[in-house]
């Protein structure tokens, strides 16, 4: 059986891959750019990996014509005020595609959106739902609230709230109640009802089997984590204050946070429907949710964050356009040093940022990120999935990874903090010596005045950041 699976390099398309190949399927994997995409060697040999653009009609011809199902995990809420435009437009192009294709099956993952008024976030994905239905193959539509995991943007921005605020002054919404899921049990149920032909053409809500406020969901996750927290609900908090609240305090990008506050003053409470008991699925508890993810984090088993996804932060283009630094028209702070142990030196560079901090000026890079979070950009907050690995497209920080080769000794790192230009931060062992390299290309008079401002610190922090990470007395 041949599977489409488009949203592979997203939190639940990496999760659902190796579980696809586990069950024998040949996989079909779609990406906007094959260099961010970075599966295990041992699945090489089940999947296919093509470069497609749902907004691009054109490169949907690349997908093959023999597939029997497909998976649809794809939107745009995090990282556009459009999405509700690009969204429809993506189902649309998707669903054109499909019908000229042999696939009998296409699976959605969508919001639970059983009330009348639905915010803008979910009408998105109920308007994406029906723009779906229209092929002619056979839809099954699962729709999920509050999806519990470690990496997963609920968790985080959970995570976030409790183990920041001892004390917290929240929005009415916080009484609000949902219905979490597990991401385990999420990827059960896509796996289960492809190509079921008991799901042909319906719609189920999916949920766990605990019905929780927000506030209720906190204080759980401090009770597990024996944290003592105190929530105090006041009515005076408007949307907008409240997506500031959440912004500010979370790993949450702004535009994120604003859909995520209007979506959560809707209750998502599953339907009543037998599909879990049908496909012999036993959702488990939000605790246990929970733990599982405590779990994985303790273990460094993290398979994929929301916060990996290019919707995380700015960068709306390719990552490939990045990977060669430009020279012309930028600013540029080179250092070198001799190192003297190649694996040790290499492992640091792999350590940089997220709780192991930069390896010197912590409080200036924690200033820097401050600062970045009250112009509207991504801060530290988002810190880094994996505390040892690093990929092509991985967060850290306020930086997103564009290449990363052990082997070779090269790490090169884009900024997508707001600046006044493009930047870009290179660590590369050459000749004994480690090389690094802050480039930056302004834009206008006053990107050349940002880097006149900034370069003291630069001879401060890159200096002894460089000496740190060579092992240097």
């Amino acid at each position: 059986m041949r599977i489409l699976l488009t949203g592979a390099t997203g939190y639940i398309g990496k999760r659902l891959l190796p579980a696809l190949v586990s069950n024998g399927y040949e996989v079909i994997c779609c990406v906007r750019d094959k260099k961010r995409f970075n599966p295990p060697t041992s699945m090489a040999s089940k999947i296919e990996v093509i470069e497609i653009d749902l907004l691009d009609k054109s490169s949907l011809q690349k997908i093959p014509k023999n597939i029997d199902g497909a998976y649809y995990l794809v939107h745009s809420m995090s990282n556009s005020k459009n999405y509700v435009t690009l969204e429809s437009q993506s189902a649309s192009n998707f669903r054109e595609a499909m019908n000229l294709t042999k696939v009998k099956h296409v699976v959605y993952l969508s919001g639970i959106i059983n009330e009348e008024a639905l915010s803008k976030h979910l009408s998105s994905r109920k308007n994406v739902e029906e723009e779906l239905s229209r092929g002619k193959y056979k839809l099954t539509t699962l729709r999920a609230g509050i999806i519990i995991g470690s990496g997963s943007a609920s968790f985080e921005i959970i995570r976030d709230l409790v183990e920041k605020l001892p004390v917290m002054v929240t929005p009415r919404w916080l009484n609000t109640r949902c219905q979490p899921i597990g991401v385990k049990d999420v990827i059960s149920f896509l796996i289960k009802t492809m190509l079921n032909e008991k799901g042909y053409d319906k719609d189920f809500d999916i949920g766990g089997p605990d019905i929780l406020s927000y506030k209720e969901m906190l204080l759980e996750f401090a009770r597990i984590r024996n944290l003592k927290r105190y929530i105090y609900i006041v009515p005076v908090m408007t949307p907008r204050l409240s997506s500031y609240w959440l912004y500010f305090v979370t790993s949450t990008s702004y535009n994120l946070a604003i859909a995520l506050v209007n979506s959560m003053k809707i209750e998502v409470i599953c339907r009543d429907n037998n599909w879990a008991e049908t496909l012999g699925i036993k959702p488990v508890s939000y605790e246990e949710s929970l733990r599982r993810a405590f779990s994985k984090i303790q273990s460094n088993e993290i398979i994929s964050s929301w916060k990996d996804a290019m919707s995380s932060g700015t960068l709306e283009m390719d990552i490939s356009d990045f990977i060669n630094v430009p020279s012309f028209g930028c600013f540029r702070d080179q250092r070198e040093m001799k190192y003297d142990d190649f694996e040790a030196t290499v492992d640091r560079i792999w350590r940089i940022g997220g709780e192991n901090g930069w390896y010197y000026g912590n409080i200036l890079w924690k200033f820097r990120g401050f600062l970045d979070k009250l112009a509207g950009g991504v801060g530290l907050r988002r810190g880094r999935t994996s505390q040892v690995e690093l990929n092509s497209g991985d967060a850290v920080d306020f930086w997103r990874v564009l290449f990363a080769d052990k082997k070779e000794g090269r790490l090169l790192l884009f900024a997508e903090m707001k600046l006044p230009g493009e930047a870009w931060l290179e660590f590369r062992i050459k000749n004994g010596m480690l090389v690094q390299t802050a480039t930056f290309r302004p834009v206008g008079i006053m990107g050349r005045i940002y880097w006149y401002l900034v370069y003291p610190f630069h001879g401060l922090i890159f200096r002894g950041m460089l000496k740190n990470l060579v092992g240097a007395e």
